[in-house]
């Protein structure tokens, strides 16, 4: 009787995944991480010493988070951050609206389109200041052109930057005409990326402008609508200086948000509280845009 051996076959191992190596040396981000460093790290932490401080140009003591407490017991601070959320909403939503509207027309085959696209975009080059003293003039309550206009047609028209109600809500408006044209351009990239594949099928299949806008440049243009809706509203949080050159914050209070508040404190002279007021603010900027960033871009992902 004979005994077969059996020969173990060889399992060929699995190739082991090596890493690509870049053909940049890592030290090749030295100088961008020196950079970063001096203009973004170095100040940052240096506002949260300063914020702990009370200090002036020369000298300085650590009186721990009397600041805080001191900026938190401000008593127009609540409408200030009030104010800062609503103007922060407003604008970025009517960003979005106007900014896909005008990119839909824009990207539609109308004559002068790029003259169009020029004129839409013009605002975003103009000095925010320059704009904010131009509408001051022209919503005044008796002299300006706005009034003047709705005068013609038999309306009175309402003190766009004396009426407390109205003062914040004006600015908004102001600030969407501004900075609509960047939300467009962004808009635009997103519309052209987007293949003529099926634009064309679904001409074929019937469908209407109003179903290709919704089935097709609506969610294909959504990576786009993320980038603009981050974007609109960071910038609505720190808004300062259309607020500034347009009303101070007032009538009163009125239209203060928090970064005027804080500008306020340095022009006293109480530069840690100041300094305290400007952490505050980057933990309120963080804290909201942080999770809608990670919230947007997982619902896309989902997708």
């Amino acid at each position: 009787m004979t005994t077969t051996v059996s020969t173990p076959i060889a399992v060929p191992a699995k190739p082991r995944h090596r890493r690509r190596s870049s053909p940049y040396p890592t030290w090749f981000l030295l100088p961008a991480a020196i950079v970063y460093g001096i203009l973004f790290l170095i100040p940052t932490f240096a506002s949260l010493y300063f914020s702990l401080t009370r200090w002036t140009l020369f000298n300085s003591s650590f009186i721990g988070l009397d600041n805080f407490v001191a900026f938190f017991e401000e008593p127009f601070l609540i409408q200030g951050v009030v104010n800062t959320i609503i103007f922060a909403l407003l604008t970025c939503a009517l960003k979005v609206v106007f900014g896909l509207g005008l990119a839909v027309l824009l990207t539609s085959q109308i004559h002068a389109r790029g003259l169009l696209r020029s004129v839409v975009f013009f605002p975003v080059l103009v000095s925010t200041v320059g704009v904010g003293i131009a509408f001051t003039a022209m919503m005044h309550p008796t002299d300006g052109i706005i009034n003047a206009g709705l005068g013609l047609l038999g309306i009175k028209g309402p003190g766009w930057l004396t009426n407390p109600s109205l003062a914040i809500y004006s600015v908004a408006f102001v600030e969407v005409w501004r900075g609509v044209g960047l939300a467009t351009v962004i808009f635009i990239a997103g519309i052209v990326s987007i293949p003529q594949d099926y634009y064309e099928a679904a001409r074929i299949d019937g469908a209407t402008g109003w179903e290709r806008f919704v089935y097709i440049t609506l969610p294909l243009s959504r990576p786009a609508m993320v980038t603009v809706v981050i974007l609109s509203f960071i910038h609505g949080l720190r808004n300062f200086e259309l607020v500034w050159a347009m009303t101070r914050g007032g009538p009163g209070f009125a239209s203060d948000v928090l970064a005027s508040v804080i500008y306020k404190q340095y022009q006293a002279g109480f530069y840690g509280l100041s300094t305290a007021g400007n952490v505050v603010l980057f933990v309120l900027i963080a804290a909201m845009a942080v999770p809608l960033y990670l919230y947007l871009n997982r619902k896309e992902g989902h997708q």
